[in-house]
């Protein structure tokens, strides 16, 4: 056994009091909410509603609270668990969603098509780090009224990982389920072993839209775990204190709870959000600030004294290019997560405030989560004693390497990582060509897409998903899908 390593950002007593004040705020405030549907809900359960603005009372939170499951478990295209969200187990997958994605052969960001799409999923699915996959960029070659059920719709045909996703239009999430629902063989078994998760994200501060309100209640209903992105911005649509913002994402995540199990009692649903410290010199929103990271650790915490699965965004940079930055940014994140036990961590591969993804920078965070994820293993005591017989032996053959007791552990003791990065000597360095690390990733891009296989879905399944995506795209006027290579 081993003790992982964990880090504490509150007392007892301080959860407790952002807790209460969370449901002081909910309860005096309150949240605007503008989906009829929701408010009925709320209204019927005994919230005070008042012109939009809706009152929730604590005993309503509770009831939540108590419905809403600790536990999660996602399944890949072969119906295994591929992700069990929940305690401190950690899982990691590339963020959602880029309006861009880096082009090491023009050294900037272009708007991604499909081809770009294809790559991102067919890498992501092969790369053993990332336990699901993302809907991680927008493809600039469909009209964007259908850009997220068409990334659903490449995911699913590219990969047998789980997604994580979400909706940009209300009228999407029923062809979204329909694709989901065919690859998983039907409704039922979609809602038993469920193969996406859906972000819902409130607009800061205490709003609920039309669109993140009615994806909650199709969640819920639908059996497909939801994901709450409570996104507050310290001194700009929050508190500037850092324990002010996890106070009001703790707020706007138990309001997102409240409305989901109204809507169907035992639904799954994640605490999560990205938030970030917002930077006042340059206006914007650094992901990759200690400050941000902080926020993401301090609020998970809520979210397991809350007894829910948790989320956050991180291990990802707002570097532009795959450089220092990117990697001192990501590797930091994925630390921070690790060491805070969140249980689902978005944001590998991802660049410039979560808007552009790298396939290079998403071949080398691979690495970095395969770290995080062996840290989180701890030291483990192979033996008793722990270390006099093995120093005798090596003593008396003088070195270790010899000894079985080495042969047996050393792959389980230590991760060895990829070509990608570098422990070899100097001269060997050299002979390979004096490569930095971004150009051995593209290397390694170009050798996984060249023989990688993804599983695909049976000829029925994939028949029925093309069928849903070419009926979407005759409705936003294409005369058809772009060609797939």
């Amino acid at each position: 056994m081993s003790l992982m390593p964990r880090v504490e950002w509150f007392t007892g007593h301080d959860r407790k009091r952002i807790v209460d004040e969370a449901k002081t705020i909910l309860e005096k405030i309150g949240v605007f909410v503008e989906n009829d549907e929701a408010v009925a809900l709320l209204d019927n359960a005994g919230a005070k509603v008042e012109k939009g603005r809706v009152r929730i009372y604590a005993d309503l939170v509770e009831r939540a609270l108590d419905t809403a499951p600790e536990r999660i478990l996602l399944y890949d295209r072969g119906g295994e668990v591929a992700m069990d969200l929940g305690e401190d187990r950690i899982h990691f997958n590339p963020g959602s969603a880029a309006l861009r994605i880096f082009d090491p052969s023009i050294g900037d960001a272009r708007t991604p098509v499909t081809a770009d799409v294809v790559r991102f999923v067919t890498l992501t699915d092969a790369l053993p780090a990332y336990a699901a996959q993302s809907t991680g960029l927008i493809p600039g070659d469909v009209p964007e009224g259908i850009a997220d059920r068409y990334r659903v719709y490449l995911g699913l045909l590219h990969s047998s990982k789980p997604i994580v996703t979400g909706t940009f239009r209300v009228e999407a999430f029923a062809p979204m389920h329909a694709m989901l629902s065919a690859a998983a063989g039907g409704d039922e078994e979609l809602r038993k072993k469920p193969i996406a998760i859906f972000d819902c994200c409130p607009s800061p501060p205490l709003m609920w839209s039309e669109l993140t309100c009615q994806a909650l209640i199709d969640c819920a209903r639908t059996g497909i775990p939801a994901e709450l992105v409570s996104m507050p911005l310290t001194g700009a649509t929050s508190p500037v204190t850092l324990a002010g913002a996890v106070t009001q994402h703790c707020a706007e995540s138990l309001s997102g709870i409240v409305i989901h199990q109204l809507a169907r009692p035992g639904s799954p649903i994640i605490y999560g959000g990205s938030p970030a410290c917002f930077d006042m010199r340059k206006g914007t929103t650094p992901m990759g600030a200690i400050e941000t990271m902080m926020i993401d650790g301090a609020y998970a915490e809520i979210g397991k004294y809350l007894g829910v699965p948790t989320h956050a965004y991180m291990a990802l940079s707002d570097s532009k290019p795959v450089d220092y930055q990117a990697g001192m940014e990501t590797a930091m994140g994925a630390i921070v997560a690790a060491f805070s036990g969140i249980n689902n961590i978005s944001g590998p591969g991802m660049l410039d405030f979560e808007s552009c993804q790298s396939l290079e920078k998403l071949v080398l965070d691979n690495e970095i989560c395969a770290m995080a994820l062996r840290l989180t293993e701890g030291i483990v005591f192979r033996d008793d004693p722990i270390a006099l017989p093995l120093i005798e032996k090596g003593l008396e053959k003088k070195e270790f390497l010899s000894l079985p007791h080495t042969m047996k552990w050393f792959r389980r003791e230590a991760y060895f990582p990829g070509e990608v990065i570098e422990r070899g000597t100097l001269d060997e360095w050299r002979s390979k060509g004096k490569q930095d690390a971004a150009t051995r990733a593209s290397a390694r891009v170009a050798e996984i897409l060249g023989s990688h296989m993804p599983m695909l879905p049976d000829d029925g399944a994939a028949a029925r998903i093309e069928e849903i995506m070419t009926e979407e795209a005759r409705k936003a006027g294409m005369a058809g899908l772009p060609r797939i290579e």
